[in-house]
């Protein structure tokens, strides 16, 4: 199963600088897992020592947070659309 992945702003320097990247797998970890394997630079930000989700990240697959469809077992069905959205906090007003 091909997926498209949109890549947020904050980590396209280190992925190549490409807002969507076409990679392969049939769960959510799989298409992780490709990723960081391709651009070892944004591991420590999707995934934590132990290989499970970073709790700052946000995953959805066409629009709905992996969460709830099963985490890194999450399935991807060809042609499905994945979102990285790390989460923003801090700062003043």
């Amino acid at each position: 199963m091909t997926a498209s992945v949109r890549i947020p702003t904050v980590l396209r320097p280190a992925m190549g600088g490409d807002a969507t990247v076409a990679v392969e797998g049939e769960t959510i970890g799989e298409i992780l897992g490709r990723l960081t394997t391709r651009h070892p630079a944004v591991k420590a930000q999707l995934l934590n020592d132990d290989g499970s989700l970073h709790r700052f990240l946000n995953v959805y697959v066409n629009d709905d947070d992996v969460r709830y469809l099963g985490g890194l077992e999450a399935p991807v069905a060809n042609g499905d659309e994945i979102t990285l959205l790390p989460a923003v906090a801090g700062g003043s007003l």
